[in-house]
């Protein structure tokens, strides 16, 4: 089965357009006098509705490379390309206008806006690209609704629970229909029960929308129920069994 599984996947990476694709990135940084290579000559490829895990323990780099990866964070060298288009080679308002459209982020707290409700939290990406109030409404409306929060939504982020704040998270990501949706430890901050919850949440929707997903974590457990793993160890990404 296991085998029958991989054949598929790599027959469908054969005919599915990149979404993702980064090839010889490379990142240091100076901490001390001397300086550290966080990666070396990172490349990976991330097709249409596809779900990537990348694991590695704690420093190994992986949100630098989620960073980079976002057009967050400039690598000293390599090539990253969203939807076939160079990111770094954009400027810095056609890097944002990229993100906007094409990505979403969960990261490991939720970063809401204590000041908004939910909806208006998930309506945000919608209002910055120009969407009408309206429409903004409506997307938001659904997407909470999917996430199981359609009861929650004039809540602010101090009335939620933590998995009831990182769903609406997920939610925000997702709003503007991404083509990929990049997560730093989405579930770190949670309980082991909650995290289960949240991460088959995002697979669920990463099937349903397809809508390529892409997360860094420490947990295996968790990254085995994804399409694919990579190790990012010593700077170097590789395949996982």
């Amino acid at each position: 089965a296991a085998e029958k599984t991989a054949h598929d996947l790599k027959a469908r990476l054969a005919i599915v357009p990149l979404v993702l694709e980064a090839r010889g990135v490379r990142k240091s940084c100076h901490p001390g006098p001397r300086e550290v290579r966080v990666l070396q000559d990172v490349a990976l490829e991330l097709a249409a509705g596809e779900s990537l895990a990348i694991v590695g323990a704690s420093g190994a780099g992986k949100s630098p490379l989620l960073h980079i990866l976002g057009g967050l964070d400039e690598p000293d060298g390599g090539t990253v390309r969203v939807n076939g288009a160079s990111m770094w080679t954009m400027s810095a308002r056609e890097r944002s206008q990229l993100r906007n459209h094409s990505m979403g982020f969960v990261y490991q707290f939720h970063h809401l806006l204590t000041e908004f409700s939910a909806l208006e939290n998930v309506a945000m990406p919608l209002l910055i690209r120009g969407v009408s109030p309206r429409e903004a409404e409506d997307k938001s409306r659904e997407i909470l609704d999917k996430v199981g929060l359609s009861e929650r939504l004039t809540h602010k982020p101090g009335e939620l629970s933590g998995g009831e704040r990182q769903r609406a998270a997920v939610a925000r990501a997702l709003v503007g229909n991404p083509r990929v949706v990049l997560g730093d430890e989405p579930t770190g901050n949670l309980d082991e029960r909650t995290a289960d919850h949240v991460y088959g949440l995002m697979l669920d929707l990463n099937r349903e929308l397809q809508t390529s997903l892409l997360l860094v974590t420490h947990d295996r457990s968790l990254a085995a129920r994804m399409d694919r793993r990579m190790e990012l160890q010593l700077g170097r990404l590789q395949e996982m069994e």
